[in-house]
């Protein structure tokens, strides 16, 4: 096995607390989007429901963005392009036109099916690393819990032995097992993100018959301050 490298372990480390963070981000992620598509919706017969609507897509819009630049900083590559259109007109027109965006929705799907796999990552990672670091460390704390007939360890509990060196031994060794599998672990997870990222956040189609019709001049309007200079932006935060 070999040793991690300073530059996995500041990788880890990175990895670690988008894990870590994505709960709550997923927890205010989930309500917007939520909240925001039902009373959008509801209140569509009366009207208020289109700025609703476009408000809500345009927050997803911004998550999205903010889920693009750390995912290509946790790995250092760059993901597929994407691209938004135009909504033309001003006030409600725009409002109500801005709707038909399709890579606005998969932003919006992406915060509710991305919340399962926050939950997951987050539930595991703390595990892994709080699990580990306890297990290593239980001979320093061991002491402090109650030993007697109705308190049993978990050596105890699987053996019937309720001898203590052989408790302290056996915990330990879990937590060098958690702490041994962490790095992979939240490697793979992390990994997880980004393919459900590449999956709604990102369109190669769209962006490739965007950047198409700019460059043959067909008259096509090209989002060029929702997509171009986002994306180059993204690219330029990875490239450092």
């Amino acid at each position: 096995m070999s040793t991690p490298t300073p530059s996995s372990r500041g990788r880890f480390l990175r990895e670690l607390s988008f894990l870590l963070r994505g709960l709550p981000v997923g927890i205010v992620a989930l309500t917007v989007a939520v909240t925001g598509f039902a009373l959008g919706v509801g209140t569509l017969v009366i009207v208020c429901g289109i700025p609703v609507l476009a408000g809500t897509l345009r927050a997803a819009r911004g998550m999205a963005l903010v889920e693009r630049r750390e995912l290509e900083a946790l790995s250092g590559r760059p993901l597929p392009p994407h691209h938004y259109r135009v909504a033309g007109g001003t006030g409600f027109a725009r409002m109500a036109r801005s709707l038909a965006e399709p890579q606005s929705w998969r932003d919006l799907a992406h915060m509710v099916v991305s919340f399962p796999l926050r939950v997951v990552s987050f539930c595991l990672a703390l595990v892994w690393t709080v699990g580990g670091v306890g297990g290593l460390l239980y001979v320093a704390w061991a002491w402090a819990l109650p030993r007697g007939e109705d308190n049993q360890g978990l050596y105890e509990l699987i053996t019937g032995n309720d001898s203590f060196a052989a408790d302290v031994a056996f915990t330990t060794a879990i937590g060098v097992f958690l702490l041994v599998t962490a790095l992979p672990l939240v490697r793979a997870l992390a990994a997880l993100h980004r393919s459900l990222a590449s999956a709604l956040l990102t369109n190669r189609t769209a962006a490739a018959r965007a950047a198409a019709a700019a460059a043959a001049g067909t008259g096509v309007h090209h989002d060029a301050g929702a997509d171009t200079a986002p994306l180059a932006a993204e690219r330029l935060t990875s490239a450092r």
